[in-house]
């Protein structure tokens, strides 16, 4: 592990080095999540939230498919394509919500983090969780990419498992209406993400800033609760009438305020693409369209999965990149803006130019 700490941290950058996931090979379509809940079907999920379909993790003891197995064939899929081994890493961070293992048992000791480098061979490697909602992935890289731009470490893999689907399980027995606090529950999907992190000598590949911001006002807050129950999922339905949309104006006043300190606009950017959480097809609309007024300024491109793969928690706007990358709908060479927004209410931005990234 690297510890020179005479170059400032101004001269580094970190960049993304490989990208991996794990999809469950189970589909389950909305329609058939939903079937027999008349209180689901008359709201019509998939209209509201865009989810066609989602994938899930198989309940099979002896498939033995869970937060932990996901994370580590994501971690694995992520090296096989990154010029490093296992052995290689300085830093391993774990990011999941989920954190069950074998036989459904949730697990907080010992870490994701030193079991993912047990099984990888990264024993050498610092291990650590985080946990942030759904912001969990976006703080990992925000440490990672710190650690890095400091010295401290040369490189690093910042992974996630969630096997969420567990709670819409839960909400398609118990909810009642569509306003009650479970319904953005069925939106989940089960997924994995890892992504491995080095540093930047050429602008074409850098990670050109990360931030992130926690909203203390909003901190009871869940980006898919309802609003009230006279407007139902506000994120999902009528914004019109969102008495809580302030909330999603916090992104493009963060990042507004964030280039002004460097004396730009967000037209100045140049991005190709934006990926914004996977919640659903409306709220992802809504908040471009609510950047592009507070802005003043064009969105670029949107890329999104949540048709096929539903809001899968932590690992969504890596899996969104991944997924276009490797289907050649999103261009090297390009640069890419990732917006997180998690319960709590955490927002941000990440900027970042890829063009060499193993996926």
């Amino acid at each position: 592990m690297s510890t020179n700490t005479n170059t400032s941290t101004l001269n580094r950058h970190s960049r993304l080095e490989a990208l991996g996931a794990h999809l469950p090979e189970t589909v389950m379509t909305t329609r058939e999540l939903t079937e027999g809940i008349a209180a689901v079907r008359d709201a019509d999920l998939q209209r509201i939230t865009g989810v066609a379909e989602r994938r899930v993790y198989d309940p099979d003891p002896a498939a033995a498919e869970n937060s932990f197995s996901m994370a580590l064939s994501a971690a694995r899929d992520c090296l096989d394509a990154s010029r490093y081994e296992a052995a290689d890493l300085d830093v391993v961070i774990s990011a999941s919500i989920t954190r069950f293992t074998d036989g459904g048992r949730f697990t907080f000791e010992p870490s994701f983090a030193s079991l993912l480098a047990r099984e990888l061979g990264a024993r050498p490697a610092v291990q650590f969780d985080v946990s942030n909602a759904c912001a969990g992935m976006m703080t990992g890289v925000y440490l990672l990419d710190r650690l890095i731009r400091s010295g401290a470490v040369r490189n690093g893999l910042v992974v996630s498992g969630e096997q969420a689907t567990a709670v819409a399980d839960t909400a398609a027995r118990e909810v009642t209406d569509s306003y009650d606090p479970q319904f953005a529950s069925l939106s989940v999907g089960d997924s994995a993400a890892a992504v491995v992190l080095d540093a930047s000598t050429d602008e074409a590949d850098r990670i050109h800033y990360v931030e992130l911001m926690t909203c203390s006002e909003y901190s009871h807050l869940c980006m898919g609760m309802p609003s009230d129950r006279s407007q139902g999922i506000a994120l999902y339905t009528d914004n019109k009438k969102m008495h809580n949309r302030d909330r999603l104006k916090l992104w493009p006043r963060f990042h507004r305020d964030l280039l002004a300190k460097q004396g730009r606009e967000f037209a100045d950017e140049e991005f190709d693409y934006v990926i914004q959480h996977q919640v659903g097809t409306r709220f992802i609309d809504y908040v471009n369209q609510t950047a592009e007024a507070e802005f003043g300024a064009p969105m670029p491109t949107s890329l999104a999965v949540v048709e096929q793969y539903g809001n899968t928690a932590t690992t969504s706007h890596f899996l969104t990149l991944r997924e276009h990358m490797r289907a050649g709908t999103a261009r090297p060479g390009s640069r890419f803006l990732m917006v997180p927004a998690a319960s709590g209410v955490v927002t941000g931005a990440l900027s970042a130019t890829i063009t060499n990234m193993g996926v």
